[in-house]
């Protein structure tokens, strides 16, 4: 499975390439306000940043609602570097602009998919990656991991290679049963990649292992 980094924070970005698990970063115009970024030349100077730093796909999602405009934003987006993955909602426009990217060699990923019948509309478009925000929907009450495995089992069966991208993850759990339930990427804050490291036992395991090893020099020392 891919590792992701959802976040415009270049700094975050550097953090999780030094783990050496980084496969690609995903950002949105929420997580570029965040950082302070705004207007077209400084979000796609970002964008370039960002390339500079990551050899994974990079997603850049498009701000137009209409055919004409997306194909038009996409296609600037894409030539900013060769790992961009021109980022589009599934909106029937949506459809039209990821089919047309296709056709043209442009990546994608099929963005705010909380649903099955979207996800198969967005496999037979074409997309590189399709999107599924599983932390919004366990937000109304649905699971999102039974999306995920109801997902997987469809591209399965239909032999589509659009990768499920496990998004809006909440905590270090959410990675995990992505993974049981066939996501074929995750894309999640650092603090949730950083909190699969944590488990009380090994913590208890290497402050014993350090009281025994300082406790062994003092003996040898004597």
């Amino acid at each position: 499975m891919k590792f992701f980094i959802d976040t415009a924070n270049l700094e975050q970005i550097k953090e999780a390439k030094e783990l050496g698990i980084l496969d690609g970063v995903t950002t949105n115009p929420s997580l570029m306000a965040k950082e302070g970024i705004s207007g077209t030349a400084n979000v796609e100077r970002h964008y370039r940043a960002i390339c500079e730093m990551v050899d994974g796909d990079i997603s850049a999602e498009v701000i137009s609602t209409d055919f004409k405009g997306m194909v038009e934003e996409g296609k600037r987006l894409a030539g900013i570097a060769e790992n961009i993955v021109v980022k589009v909602p599934i909106i029937k426009d949506g459809v039209k602009a990821l089919a047309w990217f296709t056709e043209n060699g442009i990546s994608t990923n099929c963005t705010l998919v909380f649903s099955t019948a979207q996800a198969i509309l967005a496999a037979k478009a074409g997309a590189t990656y399709v999107s599924p925000f599983i932390g919004r929907v366990d937000d109304t009450n649905w699971d999102g991991m039974s999306l995920i495995r109801e997902m997987a089992e469809v591209y399965a069966i239909q032999g589509f290679d659009t990768e499920i991208l496990a998004a809006s993850i909440r905590n270090s759990r959410h990675i995990v049963q992505a993974a049981l339930n066939g996501a074929d990427v995750v894309t999640c804050p650092l603090s949730s990649i950083l909190g699969m490291l944590n488990h009380p036992l090994t913590n208890i395991g290497l402050e014993k292992f350090l009281a025994d090893h300082k406790k062994a020099n003092e003996v040898s020392s004597n």
